[in-house]
This record gives C-alpha cells, structure tokens and sequence, in this order.
C-alpha cells in the first residue's frame, strides 16, 4: 500500500446470504488484502445477513468501497472513512429505495455540509422548504431507513473508536 493510510468501518446493515461472499470478495479487491466477514442473521429482516468490518487502507478507499457495493439489489450498507493527513473523511450510506448518498465528515465524524448547499437552501427562505433541504444535505431520509437496522444489531461485537487527532 502506497499513500496515506487511513481506516474506517464497512457496516452491512442487511444483505441477502447469497450476495454476502460477492461483498467480501468486492472488498478485498479494493483494499488489497483478505476480508472475511463474520455475517449473522439480521432479525429487522428475516432471511437477510449483518456483518462489520474495522478496514484500513489508503486514502480514498471508503469511496472505492462503496463503488464497488454499489448496484447490489437489496443490499442496505454504510461505509465511514476516517478523516486523515490533508484530507476530510467521508460516509457513505446506501439503501435499495434510495441508492447511495455521500457526506464528508471532519475528524470528529460530523457531517459537514458544503457552504455551496447551504447558500442553495438558505435561497429558499419558506422554512419548510428549508428544512427539507437541511433534511437532504445531511441524508437524514438514509438514517431513518437505516436506524431499524442499526437497531437490530444490539448483540454485535462492540467496536471500539480509534484516538481523534
């Protein structure tokens, strides 16, 4: 690996069992080593596999990650990617009902909504019409389809956060 280095998080919210090898060797191939995942079943969806994943790798991997989950029908993931040397970090959130949508995060994994989107919201002064540009720029219809699934991986193993700054 030549690059800056950085590290993030692959979290496969719900996937159908036959796709689930099909994700791993997806992210191997992008992160340049083996990735086995330990999958267990996802109770907010029957039938369907959970799995997390700590990965490092160079700067822009998070991108390429969820590049290559992209498309898979009923697949619903988030990849994060940490903020590193010269560089914002990113989350990526996909659902089959509203594809991907992508937000840079400072090193403390806030959202940051670009000043360009911020000035297109505030131009629309009705308040509701800016609250549901707010609502888009931090992908807040993504959370709330992924929050049951977040919530249903309570017994996950605990992931514990790496040192900011």
């Amino acid at each position: 690996m030549t690059g800056v280095l950085t590290r993030g998080v692959i979290f496969v919210h719900s996937a159908p069992r036959a796709l689930c090898p099909h994700l791993e060797w997806a992210a191997s191939n992008v992160l340049g080593y083996g990735v086995k995942l330990e999958w267990t079943d996802q109770p907010a969806e029957p039938g369907s596999m959970r799995a997390e994943l700590s990965w490092h790798g160079t700067q822009g991997s998070g991108a390429k990650l969820a590049s290559a989950m992209r498309g898979w029908a009923h697949l619903r993931y988030e990849i994060t990617e940490e903020a590193s040397l010269g560089c914002d970090g990113g989350r990526w959130s996909h659902t089959p009902e509203l594809g991907i949508f992508h937000t840079p995060t400072d090193a403390a994994g806030n959202a940051m909504i670009p000043e360009d989107r911020i000035r297109a919201a505030l131009a629309n002064a009705d308040p509701r019409r800016l609250r549901a540009e707010l609502d888009l720029a931090i992908g807040q219809a993504w959370d709330d389809e992924l929050e049951p699934f977040r919530h249903a991986s309570a017994g996950a193993p605990v992931r514990w956060l790496h040192r900011v700054g």
